[in-house]
């Protein structure tokens, strides 16, 4: 076998196990997780006593001991091949001991089981380096190219984790992916809503301007909830999909909040969107489409999945609103969560 061949597979298990070995240190040291559920196998594994040996978050002690691996790699001579058999040594029988807790647990932590099956990989190569005698080869681009995968294999994820948006657990899932969705900087709005509702218009008539205020500032996600007792419900939420779907998203829900709710029927609906620039044959053809009440649809179970009871339901970063609520209310919640950012 060529010297290379075994050297890059050392690098590539080194590579690997560094990634994830970060990835969990970025959520070991975030208030809340940005890759792992907190109730996933990630988060039983944390909450075990071997998380944090000695007050060490465990994933800083996996990268310790992998870019040790690694740079013995890239040594040539004796000691350097028994400094990474000693060092491959130790990672394997961690390895083999969390993966044996984490079968008791009856869980998987998909980031630990990558870097402990690393481990094990390089357990085996590194007794082999000893007993073949591999040695790196000497070429520089060889050597800058291992050098470089192992430090990018630890500093990208972190980058990346750390200008992630961390979701606190108690939001549900499908607010999380909201929240995901947002720019760095924006503070996410779910507005589930129904044009028709009474409360919803209240709402809004305070809500609108203090967005129009943090304009560039927040990304708004509305969900349509037409209620069946609304007669004219639905045809607005259809109208708003379409709106949003030509380009028009913003104003079209303005205008169906604030135009009489004896005019938000089909032609109704038409008349706002020409009004705002939107041709009538194109919003027509849009209106009929069965994609958009696809998307009310699963907007209405997106709403059920977040645990929404009445409307309007509102959620600011995470934070849940039910019901009207005060200007004062909207204002100090949106402020909190721009603040925070």
């Amino acid at each position: 076998m060529k010297k290379t061949v075994p050297f890059w597979i050392v690098i590539a298990a080194c590579a690997v196990a560094l990634v994830a070995s970060s990835l969990l240190l970025v959520d070991y040291v975030r208030p809340a997780p940005v890759f792992c559920g907190a109730e996933g196998g990630c988060g039983l594994v944390k909450r075990t006593v071997f998380a944090y040996p000695l007050g060490i978050p465990t994933p800083l002690i996996g990268i310790g001991g992998f870019l040790g691996i690694g740079l013995a790699q890239l040594l040539p001579g004796r000691r350097a091949r028994l400094a990474q058999a000693a060092l491959g040594g130790v990672a394997g029988i961690v390895a083999a001991g969390l993966l044996l807790v984490q079968a008791r647990m009856k869980t998987v932590c998909p980031f630990c089981f990558a870097a402990d099956l690393s481990a094990l990989v390089l357990l085996g190569l590194s007794v082999a380096r000893v007993l073949r005698g591999w040695d790196p080869p000497l070429a520089r681009r060889q050597l800058a190219g291992g050098v470089g995968a192992l430090l990018v294999a630890v500093v990208a994820p972190v980058v990346v984790g750390m200008s992630k948006k961390a979701i606190p657990a108690e939001v549900p899932p499908v607010i999380a992916d909201e929240m995901r969705k947002t720019p760095r900087g924006q503070v996410t709005v779910v507005d589930f809503v129904d044009f028709e509702c009474p409360f919803c218009r209240m709402t809004h008539a305070d809500f609108g301007p203090i967005l129009e205020q943090n304009k560039g500032k927040v990304r708004v996600a509305r969900k349509h909830v037409p209620l069946r007792m609304h007669a004219h419900a639905m045809d607005a939420a259809r109208a708003a999909c379409c709106g949003e779907k030509l380009g028009k998203a913003d104003e079209i829900a303005e205008a169906l909040f604030t135009a009489p709710v004896a005019e938000l029927t089909p032609e109704g609906c038409e008349a706002l969107a020409v009004k705002h620039g939107l041709d009538l044959a194109r919003f027509k053809d849009c209106v009929k489409d069965p994609e958009i009440d696809a998307r009310i649809h699963a907007d209405g179970e997106t709403f059920r999945a977040a645990h929404g009871h009445g409307l309007p339901t509102i959620f600011i970063e995470g934070v849940k609103l039910e019901g009207a609520q005060e200007r004062e209310v909207l204002q100090s919640a949106l402020d909190g969560a721009i603040r925070a950012l």
